[in-house]
């Protein structure tokens, strides 16, 4: 909550990744990193660190160092510094600004509080007496919430470059999204302000992107805040040379100079007079810099041969989570803690593979101990279900309070898996809850889904809106809201003092000064669990079906009262890659379709196989698309195929199968790196001047693009033993061979993909009438496991049917007895006939 930009992804335990505020320079590291107002300790180095570092820095980053030890010979040590007399701010360990300890700190007179907006006004802006910018016209609601700033804005297109080049200006480019709490914050605070608009408009070409709807541009300008910094996040700001390409590059910045902080103001007015006195050394030098980024960020098969070996890979990434693991409380870093499904997808596989170990038990305890205590902390949403981004404590308590559609598509997945494995209802309870709040809140009538809402919201009408406003409660109102006796307690005991007591409310509310340190949350509080339903229940000397009614309907009454408040922004785009991944829930099957229906009429274009990346909710049940409309990246096709395979599985219906097949030739032909392996994150053309092509490297809050389609790769071999996908899929594994050798615990998706591809899919062919009850009876017992290293088909036709044409071996599997039959089919060889479910189980379960 009280970070000073959106970061850019989950932290990967003792990894070196993702810090808050940076300015950066041309040394590999912040000139100035800005100390977040509430920093976190994490542990020592780790093996994942210490792995990624023995062997020294790669040949390509010592030319990244040398190109921007360079460019300091125009920046000047210190341009971005407001205060010389500060020095340099460095990280005790030396990794990143998130190792740095509290008492490192430099207090700042104006730190950001848990839920503060500063000047941010409720409502709409007022634009009574404003003139809009070009933005004005744009379909994003990120764009259109700076359409009435008082600055030139242009889209990213050849409109801003051309002027660029024409004026010879730089180009200064700021990324970030609609429902981003420090987005809005450098919205408010520096965009809304006449003299910065002045500066920006005068010295400037101001380009502002829709990091959703353009992550071609995000990832490569990240890649180069990333490089240079160790770290990245929301809003990002870059500054390009009219060629595009980058030589400085922060986050969040405040308008004016603070105490340890350098205002935007300053750092404009620097980086114009340094273009009119040394441009041509700036250029020498980004140009520099943009060749050892193009060295560093290549991804390719190079001389080897053959990916590396999945029992090596898989005993690394254990090990690097197992170190990183909260004992007590679950995840895998102290502070913030993101859910980072991928992680928990590789757990439960490993400990698949590993059941009769000590090591597979421990994976399983990890994972299912997570998911129990995020389920009962406070990111999760107990009034309205779903889950927040991520916690700002250890203990899951105090979430950054945005819900995000792709966190509740792989969390429904993880607490379905985590059913599916332990057989206990707690998490089927969680899936059904998430499922009903996408449905709800989250669904547009087309049958898309939004992409997310927003934080903030005011906590009256007429008032400032705070992070978290909608969310949160106070002693009092439950006392009010539920003041029914509970019958039968030991003492005299209402429904909202149960819930009081169950939830963790206090008077002084439950967020830690640290965390609201202008102490604007004051009697706020978080709903989470801290006592077991039987605790409760012995607490009070009731039973513990008494309690849960009591609690079930006492939550329904404060949904019932939240509906009243003022709501938090609901960004409105709908994302063909998210959309994708809503497909794979199988508990959702009816409304998965709908939502396949929905991006092969509105994603689809039929005349050239190609998706669309986004369209946005009309009136009614009407959607827009930008015109001319954006098309889809690698994330769109790999999401949307895994999705399909999904659905088809789920639903049997071959439609589905049949259009993910044409999917992935669409996305072979135009993200297929021929020479170096692996699939580019966009179209060539897409990305007009573009320094980089990048290959997505690590799997973090969504699984990188190339790990999804790595198994994507291996699901349609089994769908259809086309040895080119499978050809594929190795060259992809061998291409990221180096980047899973140095850190597996990046890409533990991908480490599952390879474990897969070595261990051998199983295909698991019922052969009977999707409608007939036996049938049934036999893909549910299959759908009621988990098995993630399979492909499921119904063989239900003849030997004209699509599948029968894919796999002709399927003709010759009958029927016995004229009953549903199974047939588990692994190396080239199919099991004996099965015909009873409990028998199938038992075959599946060895």
């Amino acid at each position: 909550m009280s970070r000073d930009s959106e970061i850019a992804g989950p932290y990967i335990p003792n990894f070196p990744g993702v810090s808050g505020h940076q300015i950066l320079g041309p040394d590999l590291g912040p000139l100035k990193p800005e100390p977040s107002p509430v920093q976190f300790r994490t542990r020592p180095l780790g093996s994942a660190q210490r792995l990624a570092t023995q062997s020294g820095p790669a040949p390509s980053v010592h030319r990244l160092r040398e190109a921007m030890l360079v460019s300091r010979a125009w920046l000047g040590s210190g341009l971005l510094q407001p205060h010389a007399r500060l020095g340099r701010a460095v990280s005790r360990r030396g990794s990143s600004s998130r190792d740095k300890d509290r008492s490192a700190s430099v207090s700042s007179s104006e730190t950001m509080p848990a839920g503060g907006k500063g000047s941010r006004t409720s409502g709409a802006t007022n634009t009574a007496q404003k003139v809009p910018n070009r933005l004005i016209d744009e379909k994003s609601p990120y764009l259109l919430q700076h359409a009435y700033n008082p600055v030139d804005w242009y889209p990213w297109g050849q409109e801003a470059f051309g002027k660029a080049r024409k004026e010879n200006k730089p180009i200064f480019l700021s990324v970030g999204y609609s429902t981003c709490h420090w987005c809005h914050m450098m919205e408010e605070e520096t965009f809304q302000n006449e003299e910065i608009g002045r500066l920006l408009s005068e010295d400037f070409v101001s380009v502002k992107v829709d990091r959703e709807e353009q992550p071609d541009v995000d990832k490569v300008y990240m890649t180069f805040v990333q490089a240079t910094s160790s770290g990245g996040g929301w809003p990002m700001n870059v500054w390009l040379t009219p060629s595009l390409q980058p030589f400085v590059g922060g986050t969040y910045f405040p308008p004016e100079d603070g105490l340890t902080r350098v205002g935007f103001r300053t750092v404009l007015l620097r980086i114009r007079d340094q273009w009119k006195q040394n441009k041509s050394t700036l250029l020498e030098s980004s140009q520099r810099v943009t060749t050892a980024l193009l060295a560093r960020s290549e991804i390719s098969m190079g001389d080897r041969q053959a990916p590396p070996l999945a029992a090596t890979m898989n005993s690394r990434c254990f090990q690097q989570l197992d170190e990183g693991y909260d004992e007590e409380y679950g995840g895998f870093a102290e502070a913030p803690k993101f859910p980072i499904p991928v992680i928990l997808s590789f757990l439960f596989s490993y400990w698949l593979g590993h059941r009769l170990t000590q090591d597979g038990s421990r994976a399983q305890q990890m994972a299912l101990h997570t998911l129990k205590m995020m389920a009962n902390g406070g990111i999760r949403d107990h009034v309205g279900q779903g889950f927040h981004r991520y916690s700002t404590d250890r203990q899951w308590q105090v979430p950054h309070f945005e819900k995000m559609l792709y966190d509740q598509a792989q969390l429904a997945v993880s607490y379905s898996q985590a059913f599916q494995i332990s057989g206990d209802e707690f998490y089927s309870d969680i899936a059904k809850g998430i499922l009903q709040y996408v449905d709800r809140s989250l669904s547009h009538r087309s049958g898309g889904f939004y992409s997310a809402e927003d934080s903030d919201s005011a906590p009256e009408r007429g008032m400032q809106p705070r992070e978290g406003a909608f969310y949160m409660w106070t002693v009092r109102e439950l006392q009010c809201l539920l003041p029914e006796p509970v019958v039968g307690a030991s003492e005299p005991l209402t429904v909202g003092q149960l819930l009081t007591k169950h939830y963790g409310l206090t008077e002084a509310g439950n967020v830690s000064l640290c965390q609201d340190p202008k102490g604007e949350l004051q009697g706020q509080n978080v709903l989470t669990v801290r006592y077991s339903l039987e605790l409760t229940a012995a607490r009070f000397g009731l039973d513990v079906e008494a309690v849960r009614g009591l609690l079930t309907s006492g939550l329904d009454k404060l949904f019932q009262v939240r509906k009243q408040r003022p709501k938090p922004h609901l960004d409105s785009k709908m994302l063909t890659a998210w959309n994708g991944a809503v497909l794979g829930i199988e508990r959702l099957v009816n409304r998965a379709t709908n939502g396949a229906k929905f991006l092969k009429r509105h994603m689809f274009d039929v005349a050239t196989g190609r998706l669309k990346r986004t369209c946005y909710a009309g009136t009614g049940a009407s959607v827009e698309h930008s015109t001319p409309p954006r098309w889809g990246f690698l994330e769109d096709y790999a999401f949307v195929v895994r999705g399909l395979l999904d659905l088809y599985e789920a639903s049997q219906e071959s439609a589905w199968l049949e259009w993910a097949l044409r999917l992935q030739d669409t996305q072979d032909r135009l993200f297929w790196d021929s020479r170096g392996g692996g699939y580019f994150c966009s179209e060539a053309e897409l990305g007009p001047g573009l320094p980089l092509r990048v290959k997505d490297d690590q799997d973090g809050a969504e699984p990188s693009a190339n790990s999804v389609a790595a198994h994507n790769l291996l699901r349609l071999h089994g769908f259809t033993r086309h040895k080119d996908w499978l050809d594929k899929c190795v060259c992809l594994l061998t291409a990221f061979s180096e980047r899973m050798r140095r850190v597996p615990v990046a890409l533990p998706e991908m480490v599952r993909t390879l474990s897969t591809h070595q261990q051998g899919l199983k295909q698991i062919v019922i052969c009977g009438d999707a409608q007939a009850k036996d049938t049934k009876a036999l893909l549910q017992c299959v759908h009621s496991l988990y098995i993630p290293n399979k492909v499921l088909i119904l063989a239900d036709g003849g030997p004209s049917s699509f599948l029968s044409r894919q796999l002709p071996f399927l003709s010759t599997l009958r029927r016995l007895e004229d009953r549903a039959t199974a047939y588990v089919c692994e190396n080239q060889a199919c099991s004996m006939p099965i015909t009873e479910p409990c028998e199938l189980r038992k075959l599946l379960l060895q």
